[in-house]
């Protein structure tokens, strides 16, 4: 039997094993990562190295052969005393080595075919290249292509380091109108020169590749191909700047769907593997740029991408500026990407109808860059295969030639309009920017905001010449000062009473303004929607608004919400607050000591003081056509809907009618299908006089029975 004690220290052990092998995959880790880091230094170094020994090997051969040249000179001085002859000896030499240059270079020129000049030597003015091109009668000869080939070569790479967001959508055409089957090999190496000199326009060039990939899918996957092949060269040679370029480039054209989401999930897989300073910065970077699109159309994998970043940083083995950048990432991700979008709306220029290729290609297929397209190579069939290109750049270019000629005679015709229009009128000039108005809200804003009180206010705001219809803005300005503040101010409220005094245009103004209001309550934060509502409160208060606007609000279940119920409480609370405050003389004094009245002493001064006269207001005959939305009888469900909610914010005491009226209803609706149906029974028995006389008599005892209880209720009521 194996006893405790053994037991005990086989688990020891075992522990204390797992500590050596964690600790040693640790060392191993810093070592790969140090050996790492002195691989990119020894490299750097190696090449610095290399550089120095051949710059030191040429200096080398030009103070040998300067020795050289200064002992054969010694001897001949010694030798001859004849300098003459010496001197044109040397020059002699000379003339002999520049022919042997000469002949060589002939002899390179006449290998490769061409008009004496190579691909990226002698510049050719533009207008001497064209002679040039003109001169030469046979389209299919050699010496014609390669000056064509410059041409293209030229145009294309002028075309693509002009190209920017602003005009993309004019150099696409004149892109199109270049021969890119020809050229393809130029364009993908222009465009990925352009892009590494100028990174920040890597998403205007892979929208201009992706918008040339819907035309010419062969020129998107040769590019694709070039740019993996350039990603893959630089990991290996631990080249940070062209491998961030790369990636970059590969973001854009995900997000361009140019590239599979396939080939950013291997890249991410492969710079996160084994995480250093670098590949963690540039996987952080790489899905900055491509994380909105990977969110929408792989949201899985971009979560296990996120799940290895967050391990990365629990580990605490990268540099702390690396872990702030993956939390800062991780902000961007919360942030749902804002800021960095997957394609701008000047570059979304690939419509839904047209049909966008999307190449599928891993890092691990084999990649041929096809580089003999960058090199000149005579087409015996030159002339066959530009006639077919021309018929090609037709198709695709044709339409939008049509439409732009027929906005340019459209546009001749409105130009000829208007010039008749001009000599037989002068032109009215109109400002559509609103600019009177934007300052006039400004001097209103100023206005009320640097005012002592709101009497100093009204007198500054009068001064103010307004034109016709421009009250409506000092209102609604006022209304939105008062929302803009923590708390409600009776300042904006004695403002707005006093505009409503002087004239009757801003109180219709007003009434305008509770309308939208109300309409758009819903949209109000609970804390503007309380000033709001206190403001309008003030001005019902203090009668500076008539109560007809209340016919507007409609208290049942269905046509209110959370929002507008929260408006209606508010309203009738604080009126009920004003008529305390003008009833009571205890009221009176605290209105003069500013004190503010909470909701529970709200509440009960309501229930001694602001019942009754409330209820008096409500009771007036000619304002109850005002009340019926509020108080509706038309429905039960709604009448007791509108009683509920008067009881819950403590105003139960208002709908002591409605309760009466809600009791009495069944009865009401009885005494309302009575008539009926002895108008039936009338009908039904008009042959005989004595049942007649007998129904005329009862209707009459009827009527009299009701008469006496509408006697009884009013002197209940009384």
């Amino acid at each position: 039997m194996i006893s405790s004690r053994e037991v005990e220290i086989e688990r020891r052990e075992k522990e204390k094993e797992k500590e050596k092998e964690r600790k040693h995959e640790d060392s191993d880790r810093r070592d790969r990562s140090g050996r790492r880091a002195e691989d990119i230094n020894g490299r750097d170094r190696d090449r610095k190295r290399e550089r120095e020994k051949h710059e030191d090997a040429k200096e080398f051969r030009r103070d040998r052969e300067k020795t050289e040249r200064e002992h054969r000179r010694g001897r001949e001085g010694r030798n001859s005393p004849d300098k003459d002859k010496r001197r044109d000896r040397d020059k002699n030499d000379e003339m002999e080595e520049g022919q042997k240059n000469r002949e060589k270079s002939a002899k390179d020129d006449n290998e490769r075919g061409g008009d004496g000049r190579r691909e990226r030597g002698i510049y050719l003015p533009p207008f001497r290249l064209a002679r040039m091109m003109q001169e030469e009668k046979d389209k299919n000869s050699d010496r014609y292509q390669r000056l064509s080939w410059d041409a293209l070569r030229k145009s294309i790479n002028g075309l693509v380091n002009k190209v920017n967001a602003s005009n993309i959508k004019n150099i696409i055409p004149e892109l199109f109108a270049e021969n890119l089957i020809r050229g393809r090999g130029l364009f993908c190496r222009s465009c990925m020169k352009s892009q590494m000199a100028s990174p920040g326009f890597t998403d205007v060039f892979a929208a201009l590749v992706a918008v040339v990939n819907t035309r010419f899918p062969d020129v998107g996957e040769l590019l694709l191909k070039r740019v993996v092949l350039q990603l893959k060269r630089a990991y290996k040679r631990n080249d940070k700047p062209q491998l961030l370029a790369a990636t970059k480039f590969i973001a854009h054209l995900v997000n361009q769907q140019v590239a599979h989401e396939i080939i950013a999930l291997e890249l991410l897989t492969v710079l996160l593997e084994n995480p250093s300073d670098d590949s963690v910065e540039v996987a952080v970077g790489f899905v900055t740029e491509c994380g909105s699109y990977l969110q929408e159309f792989s949201p899985q994998g971009l979560h296990g991408i996120f799940e290895r970043f967050r391990g990365i940083l629990h580990e605490g083995e990268i540099d702390k500026r690396v872990q702030f950048l993956i939390e800062g990432l991780f902000a961007i991700r919360k942030a749902k990407f804002q800021g960095h979008p997957a394609i701008r709306p000047e570059l979304d220029l690939v419509k839904g109808d047209q049909d966008q290729l999307t190449h599928e290609l891993s890092l691990e297929d084999q990649i041929d860059p096809e580089v003999a397209l960058d090199i000149f190579k005579p087409d015996p069939q030159y002339e066959e295969n530009e006639n077919r290109y021309e018929q090609l750049k037709k198709n695709i270019l044709g339409d939008e030639s049509a439409e732009d000629e027929d906005s340019d005679a459209d546009s001749d015709d409105e130009e000829d309009e208007e010039s008749e229009g001009e000599d037989e009128e002068a032109m009215q000039i109109k400002d559509e920017t609103e600019t009177n108005l934007v300052n006039l809200r400004r001097t209103i804003y100023l206005t009320i905001m640097s005012s002592v009180d709101f009497e100093e206010a009204g007198h500054k705001l009068l001064k103010i010449k307004l034109e016709s219809g421009q009250e409506m803005e000092l209102c609604i300005m006022l209304l939105e000062c008062c929302s803009q503040e923590r708390t409600y101010l009776r300042y904006y409220g004695l403002l707005g009473q006093r505009f409503c005094l002087i004239n009757k245009v801003y109180q219709e103004n007003f009434e305008k303004c509770f309308v939208q209001q109300y309409s758009m309550i819903h949209r109000l934060e609970t804390n503007k929607l309380r000033n709001v509502a206190k403001f309008f409160a003030h001005l019902l208060g203090t009668d500076a608004l008539p109560w007809h606007v209340l016919a507007y609000i409609r208290l049942t279940e269905e046509d209110t919400t959370s929002s507008s119920r929260i408006f209606i409480k508010i309203l009738f609370q604080v009126y009920c607050k004003f008529l305390n405050m003008n009833s009571s003389s205890v009221a009176k004094d605290l209105w003069r000591l500013d004190i503010y009245f909470g909701f529970y002493s709200l509440q009960e001064l309501s229930e001694h003081l602001g019942i009754r006269l409330l209820n008096e207001k409500l009771s007036d005959p000619t304002m109850q056509d005002s009340f019926e939305s509020i108080f509706p009888r038309d429905n039960p469900k709604n009448t007791r809907f509108s009683i509920n909610f008067f009881t819950s914010i403590g105003l139960g005491g208002i709908t002591e009618n409605l309760r009466e009226y809600l009791k009495n209803m069944p009865r009401l609706i009885m005494q309302q299908q009575q008539p009926v149906s002895e108008s039936e029974s009338e009908s039904g028995s008009s042959s005989s006089a004595d049942s007649g006389s007998s129904s005329g008599s009862e209707s009459e005892s009827d009527s009299s029975s009701s008469e006496e209880e509408r006697h009884q209720k009013r002197r209940k009521k009384r």
